[in-house]
Order: C-alpha cells, then structure tokens, then sequence
C-alpha cells in the first residue's frame, strides 16, 4: 500500500523544517503553470526511466504530487520500487491551493 501524506502534514513538515523532498509527476505544461516549490519535474510516463534522477537527502521523505492525486500513486509506487521512502501527497497541488495556499493557481 500507497502511503498518503495530507497538505496539511506536508506544510507541518516544510515549516518544521524536516527532510522533504518533492516531485511533481505532471507534464511539463501543468508544471509551468503552477507547482510547489524546489520540486522536481519527472512526468510520470518518463519516471521508470528517470527514476535515478530523483535523489534526496539522507533521510528526506520523497512526496510525489500531481493535479488530484492520481498520477502520484502511481509515481510513489515506482520510486518506493527504486528504494525511496515515496508517498503520495493527497489531492495533489489543487489540496494545496484550495487548503494551504491560494495564491498557487488551481486549473
């Protein structure tokens, strides 16, 4: 199983200052528009292939998010498979702009 990580928990985290290490499984165009920030872009039909890429710190939770929370399943359970401590963040960028921070467009 998938673990998720709520908006919440991940803005606790980022303002506590742990480890956290993001990468946004979008296409390039939905990245340009809006994306959390210091994320790593890698669309998920590149992330098997790009997997190697994604190196975080010693310690550093990987959260993988796209627009619902959908794609991030599925690029977790790649980065888990490739040895990475991976969840999906839960309703992806769109929680994020509608409970956290609405200055990051939604679509």
């Amino acid at each position: 199983m998938i673990p998720h990580l709520h908006v919440a928990e991940l803005k606790r985290k980022l303002d506590a200052g742990e480890p956290v290490y993001l990468v946004d499984v979008r296409n390039y165009d939905e990245h340009a528009y809006c994306r959390l920030p210091d994320s790593l872009l890698v669309p998920l039909p590149e992330l098997v292939g790009r997997a190697d890429e994604v190196a975080p710190p010693a310690g550093a939770l990987v959260v993988v998010y796209c627009h619902h929370g959908v794609r991030s399943l599925s690029g977790a359970a790649i980065l888990r498979r490739a040895g990475h401590d991976a969840a999906s963040l839960s309703g992806g960028i769109d929680a994020w702009s509608a409970l956290i921070d609405p200055s990051v467009p939604r679509y």
